[in-house]
């Protein structure tokens, strides 16, 4: 049994509907000395990004980051040997035979990590999934309650010539990390992420008590998160005069130190902060889109 990493899936959906796979058997030996023919490997397609853990759910077995990787996850049993393999020049009838041995068997989980770039982290309503609708061709639900985005979305985006993805994860709230709200379900997805995205909405009353929220649930995740580079910006800032502006960008610096601006909605410093998360993304994660020559004219 055989788990391969293929394009065009995102999901590990086919999974929950069947849950028990069983490869072919071998077929018995047959007359004029001929050997059994071999069952049929059984493959199944995985998406880019899934985790195969053993039954504990703890001990990771392999982890397909790639199209095109393989792993065997159970091997079939020994065929056995006939009467033909034990026959000697002084036996030439032995009434000696190997059963052979049952295949392996085993339980597994799938878990399924994104593949991002950068992790988007934020209260409900931060303004997350309107980011990435405003530098991405993704559409993510946005609307004014809290939740809004129940599964992560990707969405590519676009600076300087450089493309990178952004993983919009359902908003945490106090408490996640002992399962409150949508828990920290999804923390697992910017895992692989090289940088994290922390938006804080600035029409909020206490900034400072939501960016520290949010810190709060990361740093009880583990150290996988709580040592990644975190760049922080107060979003929905076209709500608020310039007096506020600088009266909230104050309060949240004190707590969390440099501090950038924007607003989703009205795309202002949507491009600063791409290229801030530009500079924190490693060269061989980032792809780079070709430069349109100018065309020469000739007379």
């Amino acid at each position: 049994m055989i788990a391969e990493v293929v394009e065009g899936l995102n999901t590990l959906i086919d999974f929950r509907y069947q849950q028990h796979f069983f490869a072919d058997n071998g077929r018995p030996g047959m007359g004029k000395q001929r050997t059994g023919a071999d069952g049929d490997d059984i493959v199944l397609r995985v998406a880019v990004g899934t985790e195969i853990l053993d039954e504990d759910q703890e001990t990771v077995i392999a982890d397909l980051t790639e199209v095109g990787q393989r792993v065997v996850l159970a091997k079939g049993g020994n065929g056995g040997f006939g009467n033909l393999h034990f026959k000697t020049s002084t036996n030439q009838a032995p009434r000696r035979a190997n059963a052979g041995q049952p295949g392996v068997e085993r339980t597994l989980w799938l878990r399924l990590k994104l593949i991002a770039d950068v992790g988007l982290l934020g209260l409900p309503n931060a303004g997350k999934s309107t980011f990435l609708a405003a530098t991405s061709n993704a559409r993510p639900k946005i609307a004014d309650y809290p939740f809004t985005t129940l599964h992560p979305n990707l969405g590519v985006v676009g600076v300087d010539n450089a493309e990178f993805v952004i993983a919009d994860i359902p908003g945490l709230i106090e408490g996640a990390s002992e399962g409150r709200g949508l828990g920290d379900l999804f923390l697992g997805h910017v895992e692989r992420c090289s940088v994290l995205l922390h938006l804080v909405d600035g029409t909020s009353d206490d900034v400072a008590g939501d960016w520290q929220t949010i810190i709060t649930e990361v740093e009880n995740y583990g150290d996988i998160l709580g040592d990644k580079p975190r760049v922080t910006v107060m979003n929905k800032i076209d709500a608020l005069d310039e007096e506020e502006r600088a009266e909230k960008l104050a309060e949240l610096e004190a707590v969390a130190g440099p501090v950038m601006m924007m607003s989703g909605v009205a795309r202002e410093g949507t491009v600063e902060v791409l290229r801030a998360l530009r500079k924190e993304i490693s060269e061989d994660r980032i792809r780079h889109t070709p430069v349109e020559e100018p065309e020469s004219w000739a007379p």
